[in-house]
Order: structure tokens, then C-alpha cells, then sequence
């Protein structure tokens, strides 16, 4: 499968409103940024314009929304926002506010991916970098009683359950199988809160930008005509009332589900913060923003981890990319130098082979008898024919061309290996190939455990046609 590539917005675009809890007016404006520039706020208001990442580090608040911040410079409510960009496939953007807070806009993300559909997007010359998931990971906020797992799975996909223990919600589920389908299934979707919690936010000075058009409101109690007069004046409406349904004033839902489609659009909003597109399947029971925080940091933690071990995935039940007979064709050494069984992963920077150790290698008779040990120039040596393929891969005619030694550097062994374990080898190019010199970084590992590492530099040599 051809490599994603990353992608920003073509050109710049602004959106204007009303933050949610400040009431501020304010601007915001998505702008173009470069490759692996990833999601930053700038705060164009104050001095020195600083600039804040999204990043599941900096968040100060999940109070009533997502609030990250730096240098006691803040950007509150970022979630719709974030969701919008993630639903939309942007990669790279740097989003100015002239205040402290995003625009609530309709409370969805609808206006934000409306933006930025209209502009367009560009594909830029990187590489799209995911956090793909490759085992399970889990969350439990026992004191909220919120769930939360990732499986692997070869996109991005999520399924939210809420209860609220209320007649009018009840019990409801949304699921998002592919991000194309979160400009119409998703995005729409608006936040909500319930009636008692409505007065508490009022009360505590919050929702200054609160509006019955921006938020559903879901009444759970019944409301006297005194409680009626109040909602008219925080609202400054002539009319307020109350559907059958439980739902303040006459708002018509989107979706029958709305609020657990809103739930969904929050978690996307949030994981953003992990500082990467995820690849996998998230499940979400009863999420709110400190979960979804607290989840983000526990996946870009993941993605560090992984990345420092690098440990590539191997699948026996997936039929090799290169196998043994091609790789005959491609390489000149026979018994006992072939040292690659087959290649289960190859792109344009780097190269996946594994290679068998059984006790049955010529090399065991002699080497430590009775306390066998793979050599570990042999495995320097499994190393370099593997990349030996990568390079040879991308010409027509590789049975005419040999790979030599030029350079071996730092070279390190860090843990036996033994027979019955398998090697995988990763090569990585380091620079571009010039002039048939090819420079690539060497990683051993069995399981995930790094056994050798070093730096291997070779020449491509075509073959001289005997007359």
C-alpha cells in the first residue's frame, strides 16, 4: 500500500463568533503551515504572538471543555476544532485567535469543516506518520465510570456508548467506521447539557456565549413558570419552552443519536492531542474531556515507546512481500551465506526481512559447541543482504548487480540469539542513494527486543558482461 501523504489547507480561511463561556467575539483563522508541523494555536492578542501546540501535555482544564495552554498564555475549548481537522484529513495548520477562546459557532464542527471543504486541501512532500496501534490498549476513570480501549485496526475508527442515567437520553451509541464519513455523519452534531447544569454554568458566570441555538439542552425535571422567565432572560428569548421530548425550545436533532454522535466528535477532538493521526479502533464508554485526555496521553506515550523500540510487526500468516525464490534471483549468495528467508515489508525508505535461525546452520558445529550463539557477523551479514534487496528492488534487472561493504559503524550486540528465535531485520536509508553508494541504518530484533544495531554503508556495482 502505497504511503499517505500529509496534507494542509490550501490557503488561509477565517471564522468569527462567540466563545461559549467568555462571550468574547472573536476570530480565528486556519492558515497553511509545512510538513510535520502538526496542529498549533497562536495567540495573534498577545504580545510576541505565542504559539501553543495541541498536545495532550499542555492541557490545564477539562472542566467544561479542553483548555490547553502555555507560558500562562491559554486556548479553551479546542475540541471542535481539533475534531473538524481530523475528520477533514489535515495534517498541518496553524489556527490564529485574537482571544482566548474558539468561536462555539452552531456547537458542532459543522462551520469549521465547511471552511476548510471550501478552500480545499494540499497534499505536501512528507509522509503522512501514524500512531498505529498494534496491541490493546485500555483506560478506566473508576470515579467517572468512563471505559476506554484501542484495538488495532487498519484505519481510524470509533465507537462511543453514553448513558446518563435519563429517561430522555437513555442509552445510546454512534459509530464512525471511516474519517470520509465524518463531514456528514459527525460533524453536525452539537454539544449538549442538561437543564440543572445550564443554571450552575449561568450562575458560576460560564455560557456567556451560550445560546439556545448553539447547545442542546436536555430538561430532566420539570420546569416551573418562575424557572421559564428565568430561561427567557439568560437567553434573551420572548418564547422558551419545552418539547415532549426533554428537549428546551423548539431545536430540531440532526441526528436521533445527536448526543452520541457529539460524544464521538468530542473524543476525535481530544485524541488529536496524542499529536498524531491514530490508526485503530477506539471504544469509548461514558467518555468526557479528562478521559479523552488522559487516553491521548496514554497513546502518544505508546507511540514514544514504539518508536523507541521500532520493533517492526511480524504476522506468519502474511504471505511474504518478497519471498525465497525471488530473493535467489536477486541475490548471489547460495548456502551457507544466504542468510534472508523472505522480505514482509519494503517502501521507498526502508526495507523488513526475517531470517529462520534453526540448529541447523553449518556455522553452530564450531561456533560455542554445546552453547550455540549466532555469530553476530552474521547477523551484520543478514542485515546487509536484506538491504541488499531494498536496493536491488528498484531496478529492473537486480541479477546483474552486486552490493559490497564499504563501511561498517557503530556496530552494537545487545542480546544473544539463539536457535529457534527469528530475526527480524530492519534497514532504513539514511540519506539518498548517490552514485550507487547507500548508506542505511541496521536494526535487529527478536520479538521486540533490539539485539543489534549499527550503521552499514555499501556500493552498488552492476556487473561486467563477460565477452
Amino acid at each position: 500500500m502505497a504511503a499517505q501523504l500529509q496534507q494542509t489547507i490550501k490557503k488561509s480561511v477565517t471564522v468569527a463568533g462567540v466563545g461559549l463561556h467568555t462571550g468574547q467575539q472573536v476570530e480565528m483563522t486556519f492558515h497553511p503551515a509545512p510538513p510535520n508541523h502538526g496542529y498549533k494555536f497562536r495567540r495573534v492578542d498577545v504580545a510576541g504572538q505565542p504559539v501553543i501546540e495541541a498536545d495532550a501535555d499542555l492541557v490545564i482544564d477539562t472542566a467544561r471543555g479542553t483548555t490547553i495552554a502555555r507560558n500562562g498564555v491559554k486556548v479553551s475549548t479546542i475540541e471542535h476544532t481539533l475534531a473538524a481537522l481530523v475528520g477533514m484529513g489535515v495534517d498541518n495548520v496553524m489556527i490564529d485567535l485574537n482571544a482566548s477562546e474558539t468561536p462555539i459557532m452552531d456547537g458542532s464542527s459543522k462551520v469549521f469543516v465547511e471552511a476548510i471543504a471550501a478552500i480545499g486541501l494540499d497534499e505536501q512532500d512528507a509522509e503522512r506518520e501514524c500512531i498505529e496501534i498494534k496491541e490493546n490498549l485500555s483506560l478506566m476513570d473508576v470515579e467517572r465510570n468512563t471505559e476506554m480501549m484501542v484495538l488495532p485496526a487498519d484505519d481510524y475508527q470509533v465507537t462511543v456508548m453514553i448513558d446518563f442515567d435519563s429517561k430522555v437520553l437513555g442509552q445510546q451509541h454512534a459509530t464512525l467506521n471511516s474519517m470520509l464519513d465524518f463531514k456528514t455523519e459527525i460533524a453536525s452534531s452539537r454539544t449538549f447539557c442538561f437543564l440543572h447544569e445550564l443554571e450552575m454554568l449561568y450562575e458560576n458566570n460560564l455560557i456567556q456565549g451560550g445560546d439556545l441555538n448553539n447547545a442542546i439542552v436536555i430538561v430532566d425535571k420539570e420546569v416551573s413558570p418562575k424557572e421559564m422567565e428565568k430561561l427567557k432572560q439568560m437567553f434573551h428569548k420572548e418564547t422558551v419552552s419545552v418539547r415532549k421530548e426533554g428537549i428546551l425550545n423548539n431545536l430540531e436533532l440532526h441526528h436521533v443519536n445527536e448526543p452520541a454522535r457529539h460524544k464521538l466528535l468530542d473524543v476525535i477532538g481530544d485524541l488529536a492531542l496524542a499529536g498524531k493521526p491514530i490508526k485503530g479502533k477506539v471504544i469509548a464508554n461514558r467518555p468526557g474531556h479528562s478521559a479523552n485526555v488522559q487516553f491521548a496521553k496514554l497513546i502518544k506515550s505508546y507511540a514514544k515507546n514504539r518508536k523507541n523500540i521500532m520493533a517492526p510487526m511480524y504476522n506468519p500468516d502474511v504471505e511474504p512481500i518478497i519471498d525465497i525464490n525471488r530473493i535467489n534471483t536477486m541475490l548471489p549468495h547460495r548456502y551457507p551465506m544466504l542468510l534472508v528467508d523472505k522480505i514482509i515489508e519494503i517502501t521507498d525508505k526502508y526495507v523488513v526481512g526475517v531470517k529462520n535461525v534453526t540448529f541447523n546452520e553449518g556455522y553452530f558445529m564450531g561456533h560455542f559447541p554445546g552453547n550455540p550463539v549466532m555469530p553476530g557477523v552474521l547477523q551484520i551479514e543478514a542485515l546487509a543482504q536484506a538491504g541488499g534487496i531494498f536496493v536491488l528492488n528498484q531496478v529492473d534487472d537486480p541479477e546483474n548487480y552486486d552490493t559490497y561493504f564499504l563501511k561498517i559503524d557503530k556496530v552494537k550486540f545487545k542480546k544473544k540469539v539463539l536457535p529457534g528465535d527469528t530475526l527480524i531485520l530492519k534497514m532504513e536509508l539514511m540519506h539518498p542513494i548517490r552514485r550507487g553508494i547507500c548508506e542505511m541504518k541496521a536494526t535487529a530484533y527478536v520479538g521486540n527486543t533490539l539485539v543489534t544495531e549499527g550503521e552499514l554503508t555499501a556500493q552498488v556495482v552492476k556487473r561486467s558482461v563477460a565477452k
